[in-house]
């Protein structure tokens, strides 16, 4: 009778996409986000719900090395936002509220200046613009001055400039804000035609509960700087009731506020701005 052989290792759990512990931020007197605890797994498209003020974009600075945690820890795929920012940001594509592109030059040179900014190697740089154009369906259109396209084409040019350096996690802040139902659509499409090919992780805020109920694996909502709620959007619906709806799920948490904690009329002028530039 053969000796049993070596017991194998158990596999370590895949890293986390995101893992936020007891994160919080405040200005001045005010807690933005307030003890936030929040993993998010590798290739799923998780969705940031909650009013204005709520704490959504705070927790997205922190998370993408723009803004330190005043407490807590934050990783990315096991990096430590804290001290190894750089090696962070060449992980992270970001697409934020208020528009990044620039109307004078054209679809090209504006994911070029990205390619450049993101330290994409100059040898591989001309390729992976022209990849990121493709991706998003901007090819043919490349060499027209980005003053020229249509709200839904600018949103689409902003997330090649995210993807230029192939980044593992995809950070969108309202990428559709502003935009027609169509243009939202077409938006969405290429962000799920992207995640399927490159299996890149999506962190994604919006204020569309349909498009959260759509496109997202699993959501949070979060209100005065807390995570209220957390699983799939059929989990929460059921959980509620029967026949409820992610709006109506929303609502339970928010009771209705419309607007809280931080969004301040700065807030309010740059969303108009943005929705006005993109309609």
């Amino acid at each position: 009778m053969s000796e049993p052989g070596p017991v194998p290792e158990p596999r370590p759990a895949a890293e986390a996409a995101v893992r936020c512990t007891g994160l919080r931020h405040s200005f001045g007197g005010t807690r933005a986000v307030d003890g936030v605890d929040l993993e998010i797994r590798p290739g799923e498209v998780f969705g940031l719900l909650g009013p204005n003020g709520a704490g959504k974009t705070t927790t997205i600075r922190m998370i993408t090395t723009l803004l330190p945690a005043g407490a807590g820890h934050v990783t990315v795929f096991g990096l430590d936002v804290a001290r190894r920012r750089m090696a962070v940001r060449r992980l992270i594509g970001y697409v934020p509220q208020q528009l990044s592109a620039d109307g004078a030059l054209t679809g090209r040179e504006n994911v070029a200046l990205f390619a450049r900014l993101f330290d994409v190697p100059r040898a591989r740089r001309t390729g992976q613009v022209r990849g990121a154009l493709e991706l998003v369906g901007l090819l043919d259109d490349a060499d027209r001055p980005a003053g020229r396209y249509s709200g839904g084409m600018i949103r689409r040019l902003e997330l090649a400039q995210a993807l230029v350096s192939s980044p593992r996690l995809l950070v969108l802040d309202e990428p559709t804000i502003g935009l027609d139902p169509v243009a939202r659509s077409a938006v969405w499409d290429r962000i799920s035609e992207i995640r399927e090919r490159t299996g890149m992780t999506v962190l994604v805020t919006t204020h569309y509960m349909d498009e959260a109920e759509q496109y997202c694996d699993r959501v949070a909502l979060m209100h005065a700087g807390r995570l209220r709620a957390l699983g799939t959007p059929a989990e929460l619906e059921t959980g509620l009731g029967d026949g409820s709806t992610l709006d109506d799920v929303f609502r339970s948490v928010t009771g209705d506020v419309l607007e809280t904690g931080t969004g301040g009329i700065r807030d309010v002028r740059a969303t108009r701005r943005t929705a006005r530039r993109l309609g």
